[in-house]
């Protein structure tokens, strides 16, 4: 019974609105650094997103151009000139959009590229000239930046965790626990790696519709089981959460998809994002049996009548996810 007690503050505590975490909102962005230090900045705004982005600020030495160019598609080109110098590894170029990182790409005047993978804060995201400059990107940069996007990713998914909470509400017994979240850990890793290599394709709007059916399908069966009923979940709950994991690993593909990495920069991201969101999973469930054990210290109990709440809440929520995400895809 504490366990409901979790869930609600939880569902109260992440907000609901937080459900969209599979999109990044701006794909990614290139600066190209072309003669008499001038520059462009282009970008590509996924749909329904235009309105939310606000203008990059500059180093103080560069100023806005009143060229610009932008497509039908949602591409923009920006462009600029720095005033004096050409731009250095002591520039910072801050992007204030509420996104959860970008892919960032230099292309520079003497030929040279460099790519990272830039990670928002409480101002945006800053993008660290130094950081882009030929055989400036390293692998402990590369597995600190994924393996964060990776944690951001699984917290800020309202919807991956609640099937978690779904899992720790159902399943009980150490030994089922531990395999049913093993299974669901295997299962999403495949699908998350044969998705980003590109074997397995599904369309985004249906992996959604998918995962929000996933999470009513076990609050149906956490209310089955409080009436004694035996579901599958009972009866093979690692079988179920290996089922629904790999439609959950194709909704953690869509993070990585949507930056477009070139191929030989997949494997390092892939492994990094992946560790990340098993990480992001493991303080969840940390979390979860912690709260358990200090409401078993303060002996919280939930009322006999209301102890079904939280399955039905769990059940609404996910129900009205699921009608959303449908009309979202046949209206796209």
């Amino acid at each position: 019974m504490r366990s409901f007690w979790i869930l609600l503050a939880l569902i109260s505590g992440l907000g609901v609105c937080q459900v969209q975490a599979h999109q990044l909102g701006v794909d990614s962005v290139f600066l190209e650094e072309k003669a008499d230090f001038q520059y462009k900045l282009s970008f590509n705004i996924s749909p329904g997103s235009a309105e939310a982005l606000t203008m990059p600020i500059l180093p103080p030495h560069c100023q806005w151009s009143e060229e610009s160019e932008s497509a039908p598609s949602g591409s923009m080109g920006l462009k600029f000139s720095s005033v004096g110098r050409a731009l250095s590894a002591e520039d910072k170029i801050l992007l204030p959009w509420k996104r959860n990182g970008v892919l960032f790409t230099a292309l520079w005047h003497d030929g040279t590229k460099a790519r990272q993978f830039f990670i928002s804060n409480d101002e945006g995201i800053l993008v660290d000239l130094s950081q882009l400059k030929a055989g400036s990107g390293s692998m402990s940069n590369t597995a600190k930046r994924f393996m964060r996007l990776g944690v951001e990713h699984i917290w800020k998914g309202l919807d991956h965790l609640l099937f978690v909470a779904g899992l720790l509400l159902l399943v009980k017994g150490a030994r089922r626990l531990t395999l049913t979240i093993t299974a669901f850990t295997v299962a999403h890793s495949i699908t998350l790696a044969l998705s980003v290599f590109g074997q397995v394709q599904l369309e985004q709007g249906l992996v959604d519709v998918l995962v929000a059916m996933s999470i009513v399908f076990l609050a149906v069966e956490i209310v089955y089981a409080h009436r004694g009923h035996s579901g599958w979940s009972m009866r093979w709950p690692w079988l179920v959460s290996f089922g629904f994991g790999l439609i959950h690993g194709l909704g953690f593909a869509g993070a990585l998809n949507a930056l477009g990495l070139p191929a030989e920069e997949v494997p390092p991201a892939l492994l990094f994002f992946n560790v990340g969101v098993e990480i992001g999973q493991l303080l969840f469930v940390a979390l979860w049996l912690v709260v358990i054990w200090a409401a078993t210290q303060l002996s919280l109990r939930l009322p006999k009548k209301a102890s079904l709440v939280p399955a039905y809440a769990l059940g609404i929520i996910a129900s009205c996810w699921f009608i959303d995400r449908v009309l979202t895809m046949f209206a796209a």
